[in-house]
């Protein structure tokens, strides 16, 4: 029996370890798998929205961009697949330790138990067994060594099945070993591949940053043109939803409010609770530049503020309202393209960069009915929409209320 406490020690021991190892390992594979796919797909819809288009003008500084854009992603993508190699080697050496440990306790599990059988051969004639229970000084020892033949009998099938089990996890084991080598050759052969054609992209990026930084004035005069428009626009933004707010509350006076109806205070509530599950400004994008303020990321001196996302998409996109509401307003501004603003409540969504609209001013929407076409411009090929998410008059990162694409 001590035999058998051992025996059933080693397998949970076995068991448990095996448990909440994979229970950590997996979560963590899975975590890893679905944020390099995210990154994969990031980087095909980079290809696709900015490099696809081979009949554009040479635009140097957008080049830059769109390439530094594709380097970031790519070292993101190397990073998690090494992550992942490194997660499959850790497991594939427990494995290899725990396939060393079941073999060994295999070996030792079988020969007990050939022995067992032997001795058991050897001892147990009929003569043997009835002379051992005719040898009884009582009745009782008689049942008592009835009971343990039995027990021993159950106790020798029982160690079959754990032979049997031991057997199975070992072929099990080595299933699983032979899955995560394969799965390991095929991320370093990727890793391969990805690391191949992120060099050969920092080479152009490095020959395309020499060329910019003999025209570094000039860009960062550019840089500060647009930096001015933009800031122009979310003035002018913020001055409309002042107005707005004012006129919602005609007697009261310093209100940064809206005064909403029930149906509008509900709205309200609604987008809210929509945080992080509110759709995209367009069906199908990738963001190229973020929220707040951040460093240029081709002219590396330079600083600029964004109170949105920039998102690249397809020529000639619809743009689709995030939520459904009201078109509060639809702006033009002299050197920019049109803005539509619309009004969830106490929420303000601003769709900027729009070549065509098709709403205006007073309009009901509902939510991802399409509002406009993106702006493509000519000289780069690129096709943009500025999108931007106001709670009252303060702009909130936009990124923390769309869906994870």
């Amino acid at each position: 029996m001590i035999f058998s406490k051992r025996i059933d020690s080693f397998i949970t021991c076995i068991f448990l370890l095996s448990v909440v190892n994979s229970g950590f390992s997996q979560n963590s594979k899975a975590q890893l798998e679905l944020k390099r796919q995210e990154v994969q797909k990031e980087i095909k819809l980079i290809n696709e929205l900015l490099f696809s288009n081979k009949k554009r003008k040479k635009a140097v500084y957008d080049d830059i961009e769109n390439l530094n854009l594709k380097i970031l992603r790519k070292e993101e993508l190397v990073k998690l697949t090494n992550q992942q190699i490194n997660l499959l080697n850790s497991e594939i050496n427990q494995n290899l330790n725990k396939e060393a440990e079941l073999n060994s306790e295999l070996i030792i599990v079988k020969k007990d138990y050939k022995d067992m059988i032997l001795n058991s051969y050897k001892a147990k004639s009929g003569k043997s067994r009835v002379m051992f229970l005719l040898s009884s000084e009582s009745f009782f020892q008689a049942y008592k060594r009835v009971q343990y033949m039995k027990q021993f009998a159950l106790f020798r099938k029982n160690q079959a099945i754990k032979i049997s089990a031991l057997v199975k996890e070992l072929a099990s084991l080595n299933d699983r070993l032979k899955s995560q080598k394969d799965k390991k050759e095929e991320l370093l052969k990727t890793n391969r591949s990805v690391q191949k054609t992120l060099e050969d992209e920092k080479d152009q990026s490095n020959t395309i940053a020499i060329e910019l930084r003999r025209k570094e004035k000039k860009y960062i005069e550019e840089i500060a043109d647009k930096q001015k428009l933009s800031i122009q626009i979310d003035k002018a933004i913020e001055k409309l939803i002042r107005e707005a707010i004012a006129k919602s509350n005609k007697e009261k006076t310093n209100s940064n409010s809206f005064n909403l109806t029930p149906e509008a205070l509900e709205l309200s509530k609604n987008f809210n609770l929509n945080k992080g599950k509110l759709p995209w400004p367009v069906i199908r994008g990738v963001v190229i530049q973020r929220f707040g303020t951040q460093r240029h990321p081709v002219v590396k001196t330079a600083t600029i503020k964004s109170n949105g996302i920039i998102i690249a998409t397809r020529p000639n996109e619809k743009v689709r309202t995030v939520f459904e509401g009201t078109v509060l307003s639809v702006l033009q501004f002299k050197g920019s393209n049109p803005t539509v603003l619309i009004q969830h409540g106490n929420y303000i969504s601003a769709y900027k960069n729009l070549s065509k609209v098709y709403v205006k001013k007073g309009e009901k929407v509902f939510s991802s009915q399409n509002i406009g076409e993106v702006f493509t411009n000519s000289s780069t090929g690129k096709s943009t929409i500025q999108f931007s998410i106001f709670q009252k008059t303060s702009p909130v990162n936009p990124l923390l209320w769309i869906i994870k694409m």
